[in-house]
């Protein structure tokens, strides 16, 4: 297994490798959301990625493309959605929402209650083993 650039297609389709690997011994998702996310400054392709996450199924799928209809979409920079989505760095996370960083369109309840949530997958062991595998392969 390599390290391959944050959200590079390599890496995207590994994490969606580790994702599935795990599935049937993590959690399923409470908390119902349709989230598109613009994702700028990619340092890499024409430095913008469009990409969704969908729970509506019990299953967290992530993937490139755009939903009809989302609750909520966020804006982010590629260093902050790195800092949070693979480093764990909440504060980093906060702190670019209180500045600015991360502009979020719709429903705001959702993306809180989804970190709300995603807060007690931390326990389950096969969860913090897809996080920290994700961790392992990104450069």
């Amino acid at each position: 297994m390599g390290s391959y650039p944050f959200l590079s297609d390599e890496w995207l389709e590994e994490t969606r490798r580790i994702r599935e690997q795990y599935q049937d011994q993590t959690p399923a998702v409470t908390v119902q959301v349709r989230m598109n996310q613009v994702i700028n400054e990619v340092p890499f392709g024409d430095g913008v990625i469009r990409a969704y996450l969908d729970t509506t199924s019990g299953l967290l799928d992530m993937e490139v493309g755009h939903l009809d209809d989302p609750d909520l979409t966020i804006t982010l920079s590629y260093a902050t959605a790195k800092a949070f989505l693979v480093d764990g760095d909440a504060a980093a996370a906060m702190n670019a929402f209180m500045s600015g960083r991360i502009k979020v369109d719709g429903d705001i309840t959702k993306l809180i209650a989804l970190q709300s949530a995603g807060a007690g997958a931390g326990a389950n062991p096969a969860a913090a083993e897809v996080v920290r595998r994700i961790q392992a392969i990104t450069a």
